[in-house]
């Protein structure tokens, strides 16, 4: 997800407040603690001082054990309390998580992530799925978890890390240089590969078809359509009657957020990149040369007008020129600088508007420069808003709230964050989509109560309260699959496609 800080539009209080499994002395012991914390009879989950995770049999973490495979010394993220529903079984949580910290600490870059896709294709072979890989001409995957006539049900997660460097000084911590798990992709893997190992192992209980998608490149928002187009997705593996997924957000931990029923919850996007031609020389000749680092500088400052000069206030709107290069030596001017962009907007018409206006301000700033030929403007990815179908959106909610607890249920306001997940609703399938809190409630209430802020996705200091946040994340997403799939003998819930506004299709086309 190319993303800022995502809010929430009820506050931590909500949370806070919500029942006894939110207090303080409930957290103790999370992730960047030096203290040593057990499980206590009410539920309360903390961390040993060993290194050693362990689930007790209900589902909530507690210090002891045996480590998890590829995680040393990682004691601050033992697992997580059960939530209001079903208690997560011990095994379950154990390897869910052990799975979390392996992959945390090996990153894998958007069209790199071979070993990632492995370990998720290991998982869901265990569990019984049917797995083919490189769907789409790179890392895709999709499983495939048949349970007799009914309907088909898609779990999206993302395989892709980010070129950011850790510093969150946790003992899991990326091992690979400059690649970072920045936005939770691994929290998204470790919660899917749980809620597909819980439907496996409770089959009476539901009918039809889960269809796992390990999505590679989302960052760089070509994932989903290279799977959908390329890989030939749907006519393969059937087209699903519904398709959801999840997002890590700093918000309270355990809590989840949704979107008002029709309202978008996240802006699309055009990411582009721009190559200026200058005329290199040296740098004590400068009426010599046509200075191109100049000329990008002009054209960061002149893009940033499109916004505050050209959108109407009412409309959300953001454009970021993130990437700036030119030059080896500062005695040299080089020929060339190329800058890398996004535009965000809440709807196609105004994704269109601001595309062509930072293409006239390159032009512009070009021409205005003396340039000896034309800029380059290519569009590297586009992504539509991200706009969950409402009836299925409100069936999932209601099974959150009844599987999570009423309070830890939040409403999300709109983020100008981008992903590519609106693609799988092509065709008329249902979407749903929510964000899955990660902060700690230490953190949160020192936050709150005026300290640092919390570290947003992207950031280096990203590190997710994954012993909350885990288990909330399995519960969500399986309790989600349930209202699409038909029930079995022992109960279950069905929801079919939406077809009213923003049901399906590209949402926000």
């Amino acid at each position: 997800m190319r993303c800022e800080v995502v809010t929430a539009a009820r506050t931590a209080k909500d949370s806070d407040d919500a029942d006894g499994a939110d207090r303080a002395d409930r957290t103790k012991g999370e992730h960047g603690s030096d203290g040593e914390h057990s499980a206590d009879g009410d539920g309360r989950a903390g961390a040993g001082g060993d290194g050693r995770a362990e689930a007790d049999g209900d589902g909530r973490a507690e210090a002891g054990g045996e480590r998890a495979p590829g995680a040393p010394g990682a004691p601050e993220v033992a697992g997580g309390d059960a939530v209001a529903g079903a208690p997560l079984p011990r095994l379950l949580l154990r390897a869910a998580l052990a799975l979390y910290l392996d992959l945390h600490a090996h990153p894998e870059l958007s069209g790199h992530e071979h070993r990632t896709a492995g370990l998720l294709a290991a998982w869901l072979t265990e569990h019984g799925c049917t797995v083919t890989r490189a769907v789409g001409g790179g890392h895709g995957l999709v499983g495939v978890l048949r349970n007799g006539p009914g309907p088909t049900v898609l779990l999206r997660t993302e395989l892709d890390a980010l070129p950011v460097t850790e510093a969150t000084g946790l003992p899991y911590a990326s091992t690979t240089p400059g690649v970072m798990h920045a936005c939770g992709h691994d929290l998204h893997i470790a919660a899917a590969a749980g809620a597909v190992a819980l439907l496996a192992a409770d089959r009476d209980s539901w009918r039809g078809t889960v269809l796992v998608v390990g999505q590679p490149a989302e960052e760089t928002l070509s994932g989903a359509r290279s799977m959908l187009e390329d890989g030939r997705l749907y006519g393969r593996f059937g087209t699903p009657d519904a398709a959801l997924a999840q997002h890590a957000a700093p918000l309270p931990a355990g809590t989840v957020a949704h979107a008002p029923g029709g309202a978008p919850l996240m802006a699309g996007s055009i990411a582009a990149d721009v190559t200026l031609y200058g005329r290199g020389g040296h740098a004590a000749t400068p009426h010599l040369t046509v200075d191109p680092v100049l000329m990008a500088a002009a054209t960061v400052l002149g893009l940033q007008s499109v916004v505050a000069r050209e959108t109407a206030p009412a409309e959300q709107a953001v454009l970021t020129v993130g990437s700036v290069r030119a030059g080896e030596r500062g005695n040299i001017t080089p020929d060339t600088a190329e800058l890398s962009l996004t535009a965000r907007a809440f709807t196609d018409s105004a994704l269109d508007r601001l595309l062509a206006a930072a293409t006239r301000v390159v032009r512009a700033q070009a021409a205005a420069s003396g340039a000896p030929r034309e800029p380059e403007l290519t569009v590297t990815a586009r992504s539509p808003a991200l706009l969950p179908g409402p009836a299925l959106t409100a069936a999932v909610r209601r099974a959150h709230e009844a599987s999570l607890g009423a309070g830890r249920v939040l409403d999300a306001a709109p983020a100008t964050a981008t992903e590519d997940f609106p693609h799988f609703g092509a065709g008329g399938v249902a979407t749903a989509y929510w964000l899955l809190g990660t902060t700690g409630v230490r953190q949160w209430r020192a936050a709150r109560a005026g300290g640092g802020p919390v570290p947003p996705n992207h950031a280096p200091g990203f590190a997710p309260d994954v012993r909350t946040a885990l288990p909330a994340g399995v519960t969500a997403m399986a309790a989600a699959a349930r209202q699409v799939l038909d029930p079995g003998p022992g109960g279950g819930g069905s929801v079919r496609r939406d077809t009213g506004p923003g049901g399906g299709g590209e949402a926000g086309s």
